[in-house]
């Protein structure tokens, strides 16, 4: 006989199971994917599985869903979850107020949609002091009911009886039964779908200056006086018009016009043409006025927030995933400066591993002008260290600096590079610098994070908050914790994409790879610090509190150079190993043959190892793996030069035709770097001859690009460029 825990434990197991099940239908049906894969995919994650690790490993459970649709499972999942612990807070509270009857609380369990569920609560809600409390008190209840059924022919007649110590008049008693309607009015579903109805359709956004603030405000000029339809609003203008309102400059409505949604209201609660049906009508006004109308632009303001937040948050994660995959130069001898006037050209020389191993500074620059001496100590470290390539950051004297290297003659060939300095001052003062660089001040840790981000952006840029990066727009209006969600998502989607070798890797690359975090990574540092390099995978089991599972869902993403086994530098997962091993054994040869040998690997038949635990998509994504071992999927970095004789707006005339470089990608353009101070704006009507509704169409992040100059407006300093027929 089973004891009571565990029928207990049983129930609870059915129920959840029961629970789960109806979750993965309706996300099945809102995301249009195959209930198996959504189901297979829920497990995964509900046994702590990531989504890097189930998109490239678990292909044959989820149908070979992207990470993009594993993610969208997740987050639809993660949020009906939240829907379900408020269904439970709202029944809790609806039964402490012996009001949940059977059919409210199927009606509860049955709702999926958050609005929807806030409207069945709103009238159990518990309420301040409303002017419909303070009626009820009155004993004004009952003649709102007979006012509400519209039968009553004098009502003032009626409201006569309800005079009394505490309601001083006919007109009180009147005035207290509309404020009870006008409430119930506010709470009555179909009302506001009513309401809803009409701002979806009709609703207006406008924004005036605030008086006053006309001269402080005028970078807003263009929303002093605005007005169009909100679901034509987009998404980047709602959110200027939003930060000049945080501001405090503007001042904003979303509204449509209030007699259409009276009128419907109207049509629907005023039946009949008696004097209760007058003082129902003015009840009507009142709620819409004082009430709906209010809570219902709150909502459409909130929802429209929320939209153009997701909007720009995936305008920022695309190029987040842009930025951090961007080509690396890889493991070369680098010597970045980091340019600069008065305070001169911070120097520093990085080995192939990113090390720093001297550093210095010159002033070829005014007001030393000191171009001899500069020049016979950059051309003595080059020769020195070996040096391949030369970083040189992209803000103040970058231009000047490109041009003095340039001009040096050096023993062997050097490749040139200017690269973003966005967020390397951030990191330059932040704790990871100090923790690296300890004995050296902020300069010279700017000028190593410029050098390293040469060799790996990824590597380099994952120490940086990203919002600090430089890319994006509206990162500091939008909800942050959502924000810092995605980004997190995309660095840990980069990071497994690209793989890490985990004998170099730091620990905050090692944190963001599939399974770790910031203790399991840490651990890994200290264990290889005290161990020495990793010969295996299979060495990682003895890091401390790295279990089986974060094992699983790590080890795939990591590489060892020159392995005992090559498939430690594959994307090959260790589970996977045995079956590599037997199509070796079975054409006769060893693993490293095997992956050497294309003729080889052409003679291997997938379909004779499809079995029960694996099956063809897997075995492709191995063939394909051993094709190209541990091969960085990035593509090769490409050299760039600026137009000769433009440093600053003032060199630029309407009309020229510059090379540049895509710093910027937003919803309604991108941002072009010629080589002056500000980036220019390719609007996207100016991003191609054809209709484009997404720049990422046309540009990506730091691509090539050659643009028109349209206008230049000094003042503001602002470069309008075009792509088109250049």
């Amino acid at each position: 006989m089973l004891s009571d825990l565990s029928v207990k434990l049983r129930f609870i197991f059915g129920i959840t199971q029961f629970y789960n099940m109806q979750l993965t239908q309706l996300i099945s049906q809102e995301l249009q994917l195959p209930l198996r894969s959504v189901e297979n995919t829920v497990t995964l994650l509900d046994e702590g599985a990531t989504i890097p690790f189930i998109s490239r490993y678990r292909k044959e459970m989820t149908g070979s869903l992207d990470e993009l649709q594993v993610g969208a499972i997740k987050e639809r999942y993660d949020k009906l979850q939240e829907l379900e612990k408020r269904k439970e807070t709202i029944m809790k509270s609806i039964d402490e107020q012996d009001k949940l009857t059977p059919e409210l609380e199927k009606k509860i369990k049955e709702t999926y949609n958050s609005t929807e569920l806030e409207d069945i609560y709103l009238p159990y809600k518990p309420k301040r002091k409303t002017r419909a409390v303070k009626a009820r008190e009155k004993g004004l209840e009952p003649l709102a009911k007979i006012m509400m059924k519209q039968y009553e022919r004098d009502i003032e007649g009626r409201a006569a009886s309800y005079v009394n110590d505490g309601v001083a008049d006919v007109d009180e008693a009147l005035q207290g039964a509309r404020d009870i309607i006008a409430e119930w009015v506010n709470e009555h579903q179909v009302g506001r779908e009513i309401v809803r109805s009409v701002y979806e359709k009709e609703a207006i956004i406008s924004s005036k200056v605030v008086k006053g603030k006309e001269e402080e405000g005028i970078k807003y000029k263009d929303y002093f006086e605005w007005s169009e339809p909100l679901k034509r609003c987009p998404s980047h203008r709602f959110m200027a018009m939003r930060r000049g309102e945080k501001e405090g400059f503007l001042k904003l409505t979303v509204a449509p016009e209030a007699e259409s949604c009276v009128h419907r209201l109207d049509r629907f609660f005023v039946k009949g043409n008696t004097s209760a049906s007058d003082q129902v009508a003015n009840a009507v006004t009142d709620a819409y006025k004082r009430l709906l109308a209010p809570s219902i632009e709150t909502e459409y303001t909130n929802l429209f927030t929320e939209k153009s937040d997701t909007e720009a948050i995936r305008v920022f994660t695309e190029n987040l995933r842009q930025l951090l995959l961007a080509s690396p130069l890889g493991q070369k001898r680098v010597l970045a400066l980091d340019p600069g006037y008065r305070t001169g050209c911070k120097v520093v020389c990085l080995d192939a591993q990113g090390n720093l191993i001297e550093n210095n500074t010159i002033y070829p620059h005014p007001p030393q002008n000191d171009y001899q001496k500069s020049a016979s100590l950059i051309t003595r470290l080059v020769d020195k260290h070996n040096i391949e390539a030369i970083a040189i950051g992209n803000r103040t004297a970058s231009r000047e600096t490109e041009a003095f290297a340039k001009g040096l003659q050096f023993k062997q060939k050097v490749q040139i590079f200017v690269v973003s300095e966005d967020g390397a001052s951030v990191y330059s003062a932040g704790k990871v610098a100090r923790e690296e660089f300890p004995d050296y001040d902020v300069t010279v840790r700017g000028a190593v994070s410029i050098g390293r981000r040469l060799m790996d952006p990824l590597a380099e840029l994952v120490k940086i908050d990203p919002k600090s990066i430089g890319v994006g727009q509206y990162q500091h209006d939008v909800d942050q914790s959502q924000l810092k969600k995605s980004l997190d998502t995309t660095v840990e989607s980069c990071v497994n994409a690209v793989g890490v070798n985990l004998n170099t890797a730091s620990k905050h690359l090692l944190t963001y790879v599939s399974g770790l975090g910031p203790q399991l990574a840490q651990n890994i540092v200290n264990y290889r610090a005290e161990n020495g390099p990793f010969e295996s995978r299979e060495k990682l089991k003895k890091v401390p509190r790295l279990g089986a599972k974060a094992y699983e869902q790590a080890a795939g993403f990591l590489r060892i150079r020159n392995a005992k086994n090559p498939l430690d530098n594959t994307a090959v997962h260790p589970e996977s190993y045995k079956v590599v091993k037997q199509m070796a054994a079975d054409i006769g040869c060893k693993v490293d043959e095997l992956i050497a040998n294309k003729l080889l690997r052409d003679q291997v038949k997938l379909q004779s190892y499809v079995s029960d635990t694996i099956g063809l998509p897997t075995l492709t994504d191995i063939m394909k793996e051993l094709d190209k071992p541990g091969l960085d999927p990035r593509s090769e970095i490409k050299t760039f030069e600026f137009a000769e004789g433009i440093y600053s707006i003032d060199d630029l005339h309407e009309g020229m035709v510059l090379p540049g470089l895509v710093s910027n990608i937003t919803n309604f353009g991108a941002f072009v770097n010629i080589g002056v101070k500000q980036d220019g704006l390719v609007h996207i009507s100016q991003l191609a001859d054809r209709y484009i509704s997404d720049p990422n169409d046309v540009v990506k992040l730091q691509q090539q690009v050659k643009v028109k100059v349209l206008e230049i407006d000094r003042v503001r300093k602002r470069i309008q460029l075009s792509m088109k027929n250049v």
